[in-house]
């Protein structure tokens, strides 16, 4: 019985699959104001774990092979920065570690990672560029000049393409990552937040806060190809696309909402009522949960895709900004 223990604790210890959470999926929260990531287990819908990061954290991806969770630190809000503010902490999400810590430009907020896993791009917000950081040396490979004030960064599913979305100047900086070097500047709704891919990659959908809308991008021509409008109260922030291309989900901010969009009519199919300034957005697609992180009731909305309804809130941390799902 004693060797059968020792080699099922052998077979654990050599497996991915066997972690300090069990398996998932999960869904990682940063909450910007007690600079620490929640992971909430999707089968019990519960916290398991609170992760202590940073005095601020916004942006967190989950790398392609589901192995690490990066996340953008920075300097709290209207308060003095410290040396080691503005970094990325790489978190090993079998143990909820931290492993790694990344250099990355002033003022990080989002990124996106590439397909293959070795490059990663962040957005500087206040100094107006996108830092490219080379993920197996951990070294800096270039820094790009975006818009004002950039935010959401996305990659397109062949990581040809990252587009850096700029809230004051309402722009779209697109990337070409073989470069790397920015290629073309677009015109958006007013407040870009984030944008979102079609799994194809032939579409992107930009969310503008203040222009209450969602621009359609044609990725082939990096051009805006039609507008979805949205109720004058959504205020657009995280989108996110369903697997088979037929939805956009859309947290809309200070409005309270999420907006269900059927992609081939344009149009609004229902608005989801949901916790208070819910900014990132996070789609489950084995189950079709639906997550978002709402910022001022300090929780996270679980909507059920299959009838478009809020089936639960989960208590996090203290302003909760970003969602990743690890499936």
């Amino acid at each position: 019985m004693k060797l059968f223990s020792l080699l099922i604790l052998l077979v654990c210890l050599l497996s991915a699959s066997c972690s300090r959470y069990g398996s998932g999926p999960w869904v990682y929260v940063t909450n910007e104001k007690s600079g620490t990531v929640s992971v909430i287990d999707s089968k019990k819908e519960r916290v398991v774990d609170r992760i202590k990061v940073s005095r601020r954290v916004r942006g967190i991806r989950i790398s392609p092979d589901g192995k690490y969770a990066y996340v953008a630190s920075s300097t709290p809000f209207q308060q003095k920065a410290e040396p080691g503010d503005s970094r990325i902490d790489v978190i090993d999400t079998s143990n909820g570690k931290i492993v790694r810590t990344l250099d990355a430009g002033d003022d990080p907020e989002q990124m996106a990672i590439s397909p293959d896993g070795s490059r990663l791009y962040v957005s500087n917000e206040d100094g107006g560029t996108c830092t490219v950081i080379d993920l197996n040396s951990g070294n800096e490979i270039a820094t790009l000049i975006t818009g004002i004030e950039p935010e959401g960064v996305t990659i397109s599913p062949d990581g040809r393409w990252v587009y850096v979305t700029a809230e004051t100047s309402s722009t779209v900086t697109v990337i070409d990552t073989s470069g790397p070097a920015v290629v073309d500047t677009l015109l958006v709704g007013q407040r870009p937040r984030d944008t979102a891919f079609s799994p194809d990659g032939t579409r992107a959908y930009v969310s503008a806060e203040l222009g209450h809308n969602i621009t359609i991008i044609d990725v082939a021509t990096h051009k805006a190809i039609g507008n979805i409008s949205l109720n004058e109260d959504a205020r657009p922030v995280g989108v996110v696309v369903s697997q088979d291309n037929s939805k956009l989900y859309i947290a809309n901010g200070r409005g309270n909402s999420v907006s269900v969009v059927d992609i081939p009519a344009e149009k609004i199919m229902s608005n989801v009522p949901v916790g208070e300034r819910n900014w990132g957005i996070g789609l489950i697609h084995k189950n079709g949960k639906l997550y978002t992180a709402n910022g001022l009731t300090g929780d996270v909305s679980v909507i059920d895709t299959a009838t478009d309804t809020e089936i639960t809130r989960i208590k996090t941390g203290d302003g909760p900004w970003g969602i990743a799902v690890k499936e």
